[in-house]
């Protein structure tokens, strides 16, 4: 898969993705903007893995889901008020907080059985595990 993006003015930045053509914006004075700024992509794109391979299980398994809603926000915090966190106590640490639902007929034992396997999509074991970005810059 490669993604690639183009800014020629101002923040906006054009996307592809798979033949998709998607903008990014960021406004630095708040105003109105083209498209979703950075993190807000991060974020879909983890609610989507995350909707996306709670689905399939429910499928497999043939369970009565009717829906699935991801909501993420994310915000920073110094590590010192975080208590699990391991860093160095004055380095920020980025928090992602989920809310899950579930709309169908499920037992409270498969609802919980679905939000533990929304936690084993792929985006969501990128975003935890160690990642490494290895840079070429082109000529």
């Amino acid at each position: 898969m490669k993604i690639t993006a183009r800014n020629e003015v101002g923040y906006q930045v054009e996307i592809e993705a798979d033949g998709h053509h998607l903008l990014a914006d960021e406004s630095p004075d708040g105003g109105p903007t083209s498209g979703p700024d950075p993190y807000a992509l991060l974020l879909a794109s983890l609610a989507a893995c995350k909707a996306m391979t709670v689905r399939m299980y429910a499928n497999r398994k043939g369970w009565p889901l009717e829906a699935i809603n991801v909501g993420l926000n994310i915000h920073k915090i110094y590590a010192r008020d975080c208590m699990d966190c391991e860093s160095d106590p004055e380095a920020k640490v980025d928090i992602i907080e989920e809310e899950l639902s579930f709309e169908g007929d499920l037992t409270d034992e498969q609802r919980e059985r679905l939000a533990w396997i929304a936690d084993r999509c792929p985006v969501h074991r990128s975003l935890t595990s160690e990642t490494k970005i290895r840079r070429v810059v082109a000529a």
